[in-house]
Parts: C-alpha cells; sequence; structure tokens
C-alpha cells in the first residue's frame, strides 16, 4: 500500500521536498561568486603586477586557476557533480596561490597588505565546503587557508587575522545554515510521506467501508429469496474480497485488486451522468443537463461513489416512504451534485458523534473522496427538513 507512494527525492545529499530545495539555489550562487572573484584577482593582477618580482609565475597560476575554475562550473552548481576530491583540488590551489603570493610578491608590498594572487576567490573554496558538509569541514577548510596566509604571506598581521576571522565566521555560518535547511527538509519530507501514507489508507477505508456496504446489501436482498448456490457463491466471493482488504488495511499490505477495476490512468473522461443513472428508481429521481457532464475518469469515479454513499445514506435512515433528487450542475469552472431527501433529518452534532462512533459514510465516503479530488462536500439538515448534500468538484483546469 504505502510501497507506491513517492516522497520527496534525495539528491546528492540535498533533500528536495515536493521538488523543490533551498539548497539547489545556495550551489549555483556559489559556482558565480568563484567566476566573479576569478575576474576580480585578475583585474587586480592586472593592474599591480609590475610590482611583482616574479609577474610571470603570477600569471601562469592565474591561467591556471582560471582555467580549473571554468571547467568546475559545472561541477559546483550541483551537490552530485561537487565530490571531496574536487574540493581538495580547489583547496589545494587557494593553498598554492598563497603561498606563491609570498615568493612571488616584495617584501614592501607584502609588509603594506597586498592582496594574495587567488583574492577573494580562496573564499569560495571555503563555501563549497560549507554547502557540501556543514560548518565543520567549512571551518577546516578555512583553518587551512588562514595557517597558509599566516605562514605563507606577511605572518600574523593584523589584516591576515582579520580576514582568517572573516572567512571562517562567513564559512561556519554558512555551512550552519546548510545543515538547518537539510534537517527541515528531512523533517518536511518525512511529513509529507506519512501524509500520503494517511491518505492511502483513508482511500482504503472508503473502499472498505464500500464494500461492506454491498455485501450487507446483497445479505438483505437474498434474505428473502429461496436459497441458491449462485447468490451464496457471489456473497462469499463478494465477502472474501472485503476480508482480504481490510487485512491489508491492518497490515499495511498491498489492497487486493477489486473486480472490474480499471487503471485510473487508463481512463478517459467519462460522463458522470451516466454513471449516476442506475442509482435512480421510484423513489430517487435524477434531474441531468441534456447534454454529457464528462470529467476525467477517475474523478468521475469518485464523485459517482460519493453520491452512491449519499444515496445509500437516503436509503437506510430517511425511513421507506422518503423521497430523495439527484441534480447535476454542469458549470465551466466545476460540476456540482446536489442530493436532497424529505426524510426526517437529523440534530445538529450528529455527524460528529457518528466519526466518534467509527461510522465512515459521511467522513470518508463522501467527504474523503471529495477532498481527494480538490472539491468540497456540504451537508445541511434539521430535524423534520430533511437532508441536503452538495457535493461540488471543480474541473482540472481550476484545481
Amino acid at each position: 500500500m504505502t510501497d507506491g507512494v513517492r516522497g520527496p527525492a534525495v539528491v546528492g545529499g540535498t533533500v528536495a521536498a515536493g521538488g523543490m530545495s533551498v539548497e539547489l539555489p545556495l550551489w549555483r550562487a556559489i559556482s558565480s561568486f568563484r567566476v566573479l572573484a576569478l575576474a576580480y584577482a585578475l583585474l587586480r593582477y592586472v593592474n599591480s603586477y609590475l610590482h611583482f618580482l616574479h609577474p610571470v609565475a603570477g600569471w601562469i597560476f592565474l591561467g591556471a586557476l582560471s582555467l580549473w575554475t571554468l571547467a568546475t562550473t559545472r561541477a559546483f552548481r550541483n551537490p552530485e557533480r561537487c565530490t571531496w576530491a574536487v574540493l581538495g583540488v580547489d583547496l589545494t590551489l587557494a593553498v598554492t596561490g598563497i603561498v606563491m603570493s609570498g615568493l612571488t610578491d616584495t617584501p614592501a608590498r607584502i609588509s603594506h597588505g597586498a592582496p594574495t594572487l587567488p583574492t577573494i576567490w580562496a573564499a569560495g573554496t571555503v563555501l563549497g565546503f560549507a554547502a557540501k558538509g556543514g560548518w565543520r569541514p567549512a571551518a577546516a577548510a578555512g583553518s587551512v587557508i588562514g595557517v597558509a596566509n599566516v605562514v605563507g604571506h606577511g605572518g600574523p598581521t593584523g589584516d591576515n587575522l582579520h580576514n582568517i576571522v572573516l572567512l571562517l565566521v562567513a564559512g561556519c555560518a554558512i555551512g550552519y545554515v546548510i545543515e538547518l535547511a537539510r534537517a527541515s527538509e528531512a523533517t518536511l519530507t518525512r511529513a509529507l510521506q506519512v501524509e500520503a501514507a494517511t491518505r492511502e489508507r483513508e482511500r482504503l477505508s472508503r473502499d472498505i467501508h464500500d464494500g461492506v456496504l454491498q455485501v450487507l446489501a446483497l445479505v438483505q436482498r437474498r434474505g428473502g429469496e429461496p436459497g441458491g448456490a449462485e447468490g451464496l457463491a457471489e456473497l462469499g466471493r463478494l465477502a472474501g474480497e472485503q476480508e482480504r482488504a481490510l487485512r491489508a488495511l491492518m497490515t499495511g499490505g498491498p489492497l487486493p485488486a477489486q473486480r472490474g477495476a480499471e487503471p485510473q490512468e487508463a481512463l478517459g473522461p467519462r460522463d458522470l451522468t451516466a454513471l449516476l443513472r442506475p442509482y435512480a428508481d421510484e423513489r430517487i429521481t435524477l434531474s441531468a443537463p441534456g447534454t454529457p457532464v464528462l470529467l476525467p475518469g477517475p474523478a468521475a469515479g469518485e464523485l459517482a461513489a460519493a453520491v452512491g454513499a449519499a444515496v445509500d445514506n437516503v436509503r437506510r435512515h430517511a425511513g421507506e416512504g422518503a423521497r430523495a433528487w439527484i441534480l447535476i450542475e454542469d458549470e465551466p469552472e466545476a460540476v456540482t451534485v446536489s442530493v436532497r431527501d424529505d426524510g426526517p433529518g437529523f440534530e445538529p452534532g450528529r455527524l460528529g458523534e457518528a466519526e466518534r462512533a467509527g461510522r465512515l459514510g459521511v467522513s470518508q465516503s463522501i467527504r474523503g473522496r471529495l477532498l481527494d479530488l480538490g472539491g468540497t462536500a456540504e451537508l445541511y439538515s434539521a430535524p423534520g427538513e430533511g437532508v441536503e448534500v452538495e457535493l461540488r468538484v471543480p474541473r482540472e483546469g481550476q484545481r
């Protein structure tokens, strides 16, 4: 039963609840940041390379950095492609560039706080570790870059320490937010799966409820007839179906296939009037438009089943002499079916008592079906005034 319920997908550490994720846009932002940071590093070097001791070495490093950044742009847009190996190479390049800055630049420029060759590009590496693993890997990567800055470029100066603290704070903050987002999306995923399983069990409860009523109606019809093997065989078959369905509901197993059931996806538009016509008899009058009232097959079947449950309530509770009327209204945005009887009606609060007592006729067979269709089911009654059930199903474009 619940095996067929498909929950939100989990992709590369990204929990996509309902097909959406707050993490993927962050990966795209990191990828864009890396490209912009590369452009900034190149501009800074163009303006100052003549002051370096070994400007050619700087150009060689920035060329390699440019090739790597452009080659990994797609990798940094998706957590599946951005592996730990890719991040390891990224960190190695950042550390290499920082150490080379101390070897290719002049001591005077370094002492005055000249930026490193990769400049703010190194922050993209820390953000990548944060997005991939959370705040702990981000703190580790930030520490490695900080040590490289202190050892290879200028020592423990005020500017260096300031930049290191900013890098660690930003990386850890982003990593912590990512961890919270993943935990929240995982919780949402579990909630959606529980909701889907609950709705499936409610649907099975409706099917069993309707099937049991079918068996009881057959027992009532056969009760006054002479015994016959054919009638007993039909009764035994239906009772067996309901027994298997009830076991499936209690154990969480798959629902047995019902006789005559068709795959819902194979059903095209169906005429609601034709589905409701069998409910009309000498006590129940059906009024419908002169043209077919077409609905998608599954929606038409569920709406017809809800009307059947309402008609069954009329026959069982309204009294032997009560009459009922079924009215179909075909509107551009919705289809409305009203079932009204002239029976004794009921007191306010009666439906709530019935639901608490475990009787599912209204709460599941009628309201539950309409809720699944995105529609509404309203009941109106007062003592001595009969009961009116109004079922409204929006058309597909309005749902």
